[in-house]
């Protein structure tokens, strides 16, 4: 393989292994807030104890999802130089407004909270990872920002030989930048829930610490499912603005070849790519696509064959990629529908209790999938119609590529494993037992 394929399957690797924390770390964050907030005006010492046991799942998470997120901005100027230059002056100032405010007011604040339990007032300790919680979450915002200039630049000019910054508030309100954080961030608290429904489940299962597991379940439950039903609105909207923006991305999302109106969605096919058809359509929603691109049924949708070949995505992985996403979206709406209903007494549902404990997967599968539908969509640029990812790269030996593509992997999949076991060790355990 090329530079080039070598430099983008290592993006890949880093990236999709930074994202199993990130979504955790997101919602885990604000989930155990609430739960010390809960406890604040309660009294409960439960919630003090599910802040602390759930704080704890938190920061191991956020510790390995550090070190793999470093590495990823190592790689604009190794493996991306090209990139770098060209549209450095916007793209980096948004990675250094990241970094100096959001992950140093993050980072500070754990620390704080870590080690002031029982040292500073209630109701300060808990303001402590309310901060956390805004700033890990306003992180992902300016990573966002960064990423949908990426899928939809402006507020630049080309000049000399480079695109500078020119009006940065259109970067910031840049409405596919919002809608991607949106759709991004329910992902990774609907992720959260599921986790600690998971959990919460397994020891309910068990009898253990009952009461203390349902409060946390009850909670878990009604968060989930508010992001899962917004989710689904947010992620009609955003799919609306791909179509505007993008449409080429859309076309693969549906394997929609040939230009027409009152473009219609199937709800089975298969791409057959080599021969730009489909070799099977079933099941037709005559101007369904139509609809949910352009919110009219005879709208027409522009097919795959109107564009240039070197200037379409691959259909695969874009077009199954989004279907998983969707599939398991609406899954999760219904999932949490069932366990929202049985929030007071889940233990009187021991299926839907191990179904959940089954589920904990999932969102990480479907958040996966969405970043393929989001950068394999986008190819073959790495700024939409700005810059191709074939010139994003920078000269380098494929050796040196392949080396240290087999050693992030290697390392990675070393941290993951470290990562899962751990969580998986001391959500077993439980909470500390109550004084």
């Amino acid at each position: 393989m090329d530079v080039l394929m070598l430099s983008r399957l290592q993006f890949a690797a880093a990236s999709m292994f930074h994202f199993l924390f990130v979504p955790l770390t997101l919602g885990l964050s604000v989930l155990t807030a609430i739960y010390e907030t809960k406890y604040v005006t309660t009294g409960d010492e439960d919630y003090k104890r599910a802040a602390k046991f759930w704080g704890k799942l938190f920061l191991i998470n956020f510790a390995l999802g550090v070190v793999t997120g470093i590495t990823l901005e190592f790689q604009f100027g190794t493996n991306w130089s090209s990139y770098s230059k060209y549209v450095g002056d916007v793209f980096g100032s948004l990675l250094a407004i990241e970094a100096t405010l959001a992950f140093y007011l993050e980072s500070t604040f754990i620390g704080v909270w870590v080690f002031t339990w029982n040292k500073v007032k209630p109701k300060t300790h808990a303001l402590f990872i309310w901060l956390v919680a805004i700033a890990s979450n306003v992180s992902a915002l300016w990573i966002l920002i960064a990423n949908g200039w990426m899928q939809h630049p402006v507020g630049y000019v080309l000049r000399n030989g480079r695109a500078e910054l020119a009006d940065f508030i259109a970067v910031i309100t840049n409405k596919f930048a919002i809608y991607e954080f949106l759709h991004t961030v329910s992902g990774a608290y609907i992720l959260s829930g599921f986790f600690v429904m998971g959990v919460s489940a397994w020891h309910i299962l068990r009898n253990n610490e009952l009461e203390f597991f349902k409060k946390s379940f009850r909670i878990a439950a009604t968060f989930a499912l508010v992001f899962a039903l917004f989710e689904i609105f947010n992620g009609h909207l955003h799919g609306a603005e791909v179509a505007e923006t993008q449409p080429t991305k859309l076309a693969a999302m549906e394997s929609h070849w040939e230009t027409k109106k009152s473009a219609p969605m199937y709800l089975f096919l298969i791409p057959d790519e080599e021969n730009e058809r489909n070799s099977l359509e079933l099941f037709p929603i005559p101007g369904m696509l139509s609809m949910l691109a352009y919110h009219s049924p005879s709208a027409e949708v522009k097919g795959l064959k109107d564009f240039p070949k070197d200037e379409r995505p691959p259909v695969g992985l874009t077009f199954f990629g989004f279907r998983i996403m969707v599939g398991l979206g609406f899954l999760f709406g219904l999932l949490t529908i069932l366990a929202w209903l049985k929030r007071n007494a889940p233990e009187t549902a021991p299926a839907l209790l191990k179904v959940l404990i089954l589920a904990i997967p999932l969102p990480y599968l479907a958040i996966e999938a969405g970043w393929v539908v989001a950068e394999v969509g986008r190819q073959p640029w790495i700024v939409y119609g700005l810059m191709k990812t074939k010139d994003a790269v920078s000269v380098l030996a494929s050796s040196q590529v392949l080396i240290s593509l087999i050693a992030f992997v290697a390392f990675y999949s070393f941290l993951g494993i470290i990562d899962f076991y751990l969580l998986a060790k001391y959500a077993r355990k439980g909470p500390e037992k109550a004084n």
